[in-house]
């Protein structure tokens, strides 16, 4: 439809609006009790036939037939048919000549069943809600469509059913994971968003000011350093459900926005969260879907425990044939990667390096639920170091359809050690690594009062979401993604 004539459709129905309004008639009306939705009626037909029903929505198609009339109406449960018949309606009728698709309507009438066995509802009464100007989009589906539909979400929403089921579905998720959280002794807590020093996670933030202190302050990038300020005050298990912000690029996995469940229990390591993390998100796919097989985009998935379990090393070796355990320091691992043609940066550690050559050579063959453990000190400045081998951490990641969904860690407890670990931080800063962990002394100043040991969690819930629901991008599964501004 050209932008010419949208614009003559939306002047008749102006129009309309005013002739509505000239005869008395608000096309914004205010309170209407609904008594039914469209599933309800259809579900409970047998003892409805005859009685009255109040429904309400948006009309999705209308057609005509002399002196009666038929339309869709559809609402949060799905659709209704209603019979509109001048005899019986008399001046009402007139408002059924002038509705439009996309109207929002009131309706009260009798449930009957059509001679072709359609249940309707006959209006005896009908008041408009809300009169559409925009008429809503004839075709709405395929890939040219697809920038419109996240930039207009709200249309997607009414002539795209399946993607209001994804978000439904999404809500669902969420409160099965709140609910299995709860059940099992968690406290939810909430965290600045807002912070002085971006902490948690490696990654570029975005910088906002405070006029009032003067100051500017970061958008938090991972609640985590506040959640385990909690330990340290005595709050033993506690869980955040909420955005973190990362200025980074924009792709089918990654938004600039995103949401994520951070999880926290006193006394416990990285053992004890991977079993959280298995029987937690299994908790969730049984609740949701019923079942532990999902497909994505045509491969089946079992979240059934226990997940494989390998480390980083193994996984390597598996899928490569490279050994990395014999790679002894940082020089002979730069070798190792310009022989694999591996761009990095000149000063790149052997646990930088190994962790590129796994996302190269292992990420892509990780397709069923996974656990992969035991990742390099340089890239884990959080995590306490495993006692077999310091040079590798107590951490772990979640993997499945070859992207990440989780990580994890016993959490390091050390403020020596961990003062350290920031100062290795800043040194990476100061050659120009911005995602690079800042020095956060309040932090150091709490775990000097001593933070008992800990497992942390982190998933991802936009991600599950996707696995969740066949999405195939994470614009998917967020209403309102982040997206480049329209050019003129």
């Amino acid at each position: 439809m050209s932008d010419q004539e949208l614009h003559e459709l939306t002047q008749v129905r102006l129009q309309k609006v005013n002739e509505l309004r000239s005869k008395g008639i608000e096309p914004y009306g205010g309170r209407f009790d609904r008594t039914k939705f469209a599933r309800e009626i259809k579900d409970e037909f047998e003892s409805l036939e005859g009685k009255e029903v109040r429904v309400a929505g948006r009309l999705m198609a209308k057609r005509g037939h002399g002196k009666a009339g038929f339309a869709n109406l559809q609402d949060p449960s799905g659709n209704i048919q209603l019979y509109f018949k001048s005899d019986d309606l008399g001046e009402q009728y007139e408002l059924y000549e002038k509705c439009d698709i996309g109207d929002i309507v009131g309706i009260e009438g009798r449930v009957f069943r059509t001679k072709r066995g359609e249940i309707s509802v006959a209006v005896d009464r009908m008041v408009y809600l809300a009169k559409s100007l925009n008429p809503l989009p004839e075709k709405w589906h395929g890939l040219k469509d697809v920038e419109l539909r996240y930039r207009q979400r709200y249309l997607d929403l009414i002539v795209n059913p399946h993607v209001r089921e994804v978000f439904i579905k999404r809500s669902k998720i969420i409160r099965s994971m709140r609910r299995y959280l709860d059940d099992h002794g968690f406290l939810e807590v909430e965290t600045p968003m807002m912070q002085p020093i971006p902490g948690g996670a490696t990654a570029r933030p975005f910088i906002t000011h405070h006029n009032a202190l003067n100051m500017d302050l970061y958008l938090r990038i991972a609640p985590e350093l506040y959640l385990k300020r909690l330990l340290v005050g005595g709050l033993e298990k506690v869980y955040e459900i909420n955005r973190n912000f990362r200025n980074e690029g924009i792709s089918t996995k990654h938004n600039p926005e995103f949401t994520m469940v951070e999880i926290y229990q006193a006394y416990a390591d990285y053992e004890v969260m991977m079993e959280l993390s298995e029987n937690l998100i299994y908790h969730v796919v049984m609740e949701v879907l019923g079942t532990p097989v999902v497909e994505y985009q045509g491969v089946k998935l079992d979240f059934t425990p226990p997940w494989e379990r390998i480390t980083m090393l193994d996984a390597i070796k598996e899928y490569s044939g490279i050994d990395l355990a014999t790679v002894a320091d940082d020089q002979e691992a730069r070798s190792l990667a310009r022989e694999l043609g591996l761009e990095m940066d000149g000063n790149a550690t052997r646990g930088e390096i190994i962790n590129a050559i796994f996302e190269e050579k292992v990420e892509p063959h990780l397709i069923q639920p996974t656990f992969i453990y035991g990742y390099p000190v340089e890239i884990s400045p959080l995590a306490k170091r495993n006692r077999d081998n310091p040079q590798l951490t107590d951490r772990f990641e979640i993997f499945a359809m070859n992207r990440e969904l989780g990580n994890a860690f016993s959490e390091l407890n050390d403020p020596i050690d961990q003062r350290k670990r920031f100062e290795m931080q800043m040194a990476k800063r100061s050659r120009g690594d911005s995602e690079a962990h800042m020095m956060d002394e309040d932090y150091l100043n709490a775990l000097s009062y001593g933070m008992p040991s800990a497992g942390g969690l982190g998933i991802g819930i936009d991600r599950l979401v996707m696995l969740l629901t066949d999405s195939p991008s994470i614009r998917d599964v967020i209403l309102f993604p982040t997206l480049r501004p329209l050019r003129d």
